[in-house]
């Protein structure tokens, strides 16, 4: 978990941030380095660096947006998550966004205790 950055989620949370997250398994692996040919492996994602899992190919859109901003902070995976291209013009990831942004909170909090 990111020092100060989030607090731990309540099994209910957790719960609905695993069941979110069977939008995202078709193209993410959560196993360290099980990266799929859409995409990389979301270990450890929260707080980890953007476009920096070595061997997979980012689209130059998710570079950009790692030149930008470096670290996948909380705050910054919430706004991608929901809407991916705005953050990220012309990113490849087919996803188009999660609108509920207590959705996106559980999501990202179930996320970010299974790297504890």
């Amino acid at each position: 978990m990111v020092a100060g950055a989030i607090v731990a989620p309540a099994p209910a949370a957790q719960s609905r941030g695993e069941r979110l997250y069977r939008q995202c398994f078709a193209c993410h692996a959560l196993e360290p380095g099980r990266d799929t040919p859409a995409g990389p492996s979301l270990h450890a994602i929260v707080g980890g660096p953007i476009a920096a899992r070595p061997g997979f190919n980012y689209s130059p859109a998710l570079r950009r947006l790692a030149a930008r901003h470096r670290i996948w902070t909380p705050a910054l995976l919430d706004r991608f998550i929901a809407d991916p291209e705005v953050l990220a013009p012309g990113t490849e990831m087919g996803f188009t966004g999660m609108s509920d942004p207590g959705a996106r909170r559980a999501l990202i909090l179930w996320l970010d205790a299974r790297d504890d």
